[in-house]
């Protein structure tokens, strides 16, 4: 009895802990904070999609990492090749309200090594009409080392004191290891909260005259977020 007992309060546990709302506040800056951000430039936000945003399989995959029976947010229907490939894409959690918060602090940009058609339409789909995702770059803005895509910041901006990249793949910001926040793969976890962890450290760095100042003491040796 008692290990039923405990069987099913660790079940319900799992169950609060895994469809709890978690909530980040967003509190109106005092007038000496605003007068500081009004010193500074503001910043840009250099966003990975696969694995960073969303995670995404297609007709082709045998098994999808994704559990059987997962519901995709969207379905993309795209011709690569002359063929037609239909994508099924998820959302990683709080994604939208992150791009909602992120889009009043920063500028915001894509920069995804994946091939344009399938970019642009995934794009398209995160920006629902908010005119927040304008910028993009894609596979053919890359540069190809070693069999890998590479992403050059200074195609999207010359002043590298500005720009931060929040990209799962660490050799994509191989380059420009400053400017970087690694953020761990996601796949199908829908208890993720990495979004909403970076939320506090994103709008502190608006703040800062140089972001390279902060992202340069090893934080990219240190947890994924």
């Amino acid at each position: 009895l008692m290990e039923f007992f405990y069987s099913n309060w660790n079940k319900q546990l799992n169950n609060v802990i895994q469809y709890q709302t978690v909530r980040y506040d967003i509190l109106p800056l005092s007038p000496v904070s605003r007068n500081r951000l009004g010193q500074v430039k503001r910043k840009i936000l250099v966003l990975d999609l696969d694995e960073t945003l969303i995670h995404s399989h297609h007709d082709g995959v045998l098994r999808p990492t994704v559990r059987p029976g997962t519901p995709p947010d969207f379905i993309l229907k795209v011709v690569i090749d002359k063929h037609p490939v239909r994508f099924f894409v998820h959302k990683r959690p709080h994604v939208d309200f992150f791009l909602e918060v992120v889009s009043q602090w920063y500028e915001l940009v894509v920069f995804t090594a994946s091939m344009e058609i399938y970019g642009s339409a995934v794009a398209d789909k995160l920006d629902n009409s908010r005119s927040i995702l304008k910028r993009r770059y894609y596979r053919q803005h890359c540069t190809l080392e070693l069999g890998s895509y590479i992403k050059d910041l200074s195609v999207v901006h010359s002043d590298l004191s500005s720009i931060v990249i929040l990209d799962n793949s660490p050799g994509a910001y191989r380059s420009h290891p400053d400017n970087a926040i690694p953020i761990k793969s996601w796949f199908s976890d829908p208890s993720d909260t990495a979004l909403l962890n970076l939320l506090p450290m994103l709008d502190a760095l608006r703040f800062t005259a140089d972001v390279r100042s902060v992202l340069s003491r090893n934080l990219h040796q240190h947890r994924l977020w």
